[in-house]
Parts: C-alpha cells; structure tokens; sequence
C-alpha cells in the first residue's frame, strides 16, 4: 500500500512511503511458511522437542508438590528417594542443579537449531528479499515478515511441545506415584508451568530468528539479487 506523506509547512514537496498492513503481513508470513513447509518443520520439531522437555521438567515438579500434599512425611521420603529436591518445611519441591543444567544445554542446543535454520531460510531467498526491496519493501517490514513467521512457528511448537511435555509428566506421576498425584497437584500450578513453557519456546524462537531477520534486512537489493545460491 502506498501512502502520501506531506512535508513540513512550508518547505513544500510531498514524500511517499509504502506502507504494509498486518493483514497483509500475517498473510504473506502464512503463505511462506506453507511453500516452505519442510524448512518450518525443523524450526517446529527442535523447539518441540526442547519445549516439551521444559513443560515435562516443570509439570513433573507440580505432580510432585501433589504427593507432596496428599502423603506429609512419607510422601517426602518418596520423593527424595525418586531424585527430587525436597524441601519438607515449606512443603515445595524444586529442580535439582542437573536437572537445570540439562533444561538450560537443551534450550542452548535448540536456540543454535533455529539461528541455523533461520540463515539457511535467509539464504534461500536472497533474491526474493531483493525483488521486495526493489519493489519499495522497508527494512522494517523484512523484519517484521521474519517475526512474524518465527512467532508462529514458534506458538505452533511450543504449545505442542507444553501440551506434550504436560501429558507425559502427569502419565508418569500417576504411575510412579499413584491417582493421589494427580488428585492433589495444584491445578494453578500446573496451568502455570504450560503457559511458562509457551512463553519460553515462543521467545526462544523469536530470538533464534533475530540476527538472521536482521541481517536480511539489512541486505543492499543488488546483492540479494545478484547472490549465488
């Protein structure tokens, strides 16, 4: 969309600028993630993966508080038999230091996943980015076309991965620990750990996509254009 832009009082003259809409942006991201649909599948499946092992690692700790809350002294015994980090007095259980570690090289591994993808999605289209800016595309709506891909594939793997991650924490509490897990879990709580594993696969994605957004951007149109693939 073009959009006329008058100058200052005074000095006369009219600038034009293009301007994209967000519908317009939404539908060009959709329908590039759908030519590219196997490219977007390795972006998905990686942030599924380390986002399910989050959502799994938090939920398993709200299954926890669960036995926890139905069993007292037992249950804490049970738990500290079964690897967990108990504290007894203020009736919570948290990650140990491994388990925290493992989440942190798991979302390292997966963010070096996407920034790599991400190029290798950048270099493909050089020459489509430099049609767009020849075509009067800002810098600002390159970018915003690659946030705007990266969310969703972003929302799409981690609400999978949450989902996933979630299902499997609660199977196995039930069958370690028995219904009364389930039974006594804070649904609060377990809400909570889904929606911080959505939140982190999402912003994971988003970062993973930065730099390479940025560095298309930025990209003079004859260069793109002229790039050899």
């Amino acid at each position: 969309m073009e959009k006329r832009v008058f100058g200052p009082e005074g000095k006369g003259g009219v600038r034009r600028a293009i301007v994209l809409p967000w519908s317009k942006s939404l539908e060009i991201s959709f329908k590039s993630l759908r030519v590219r649909f196997f490219r977007s599948m390795i972006t998905v499946s990686s942030l599924v993966l380390a986002v399910s092992f989050l959502s799994f690692v938090l939920s398993s700790l709200n299954v926890a508080e669960g036995v926890l809350a139905s069993g007292g002294a037992d249950a804490a015994k049970r738990l500290l038999d079964a690897g967990y980090d108990v504290q007894v007095d203020a009736g919570t259980v948290a990650m140990t230091p491994k388990e925290r570690w493992i989440v942190f090289l798991s979302m390292l591994v997966c963010a070096v996943g996407i920034v790599n993808a991400q190029l290798m999605s950048v270099t493909e289209r050089f020459r489509e980015i430099g049609v767009m800016k020849c075509l009067g595309a800002l810098d600002a709506m390159v970018l915003r076309l690659f946030l705007l891909e990266a969310a969703m594939q972003g929302l799409a793997g981690s609400l999978a991965g949450a989902l996933l991650g979630a299902l499997f924490a609660s199977l196995t509490g039930w069958i370690r620990f028995g219904w009364d897990a389930l039974a006594f879990m804070p649904a609060s709580g377990f809400a909570l750990s889904v929606a911080i594993s959505v939140g982190g696969g999402l912003m994971l994605s988003l970062a993973g996509v930065l730099y390479p957004a940025v560095v298309a951007a930025r990209m003079r149109p004859i260069n793109a254009i002229r790039a050899e693939h």
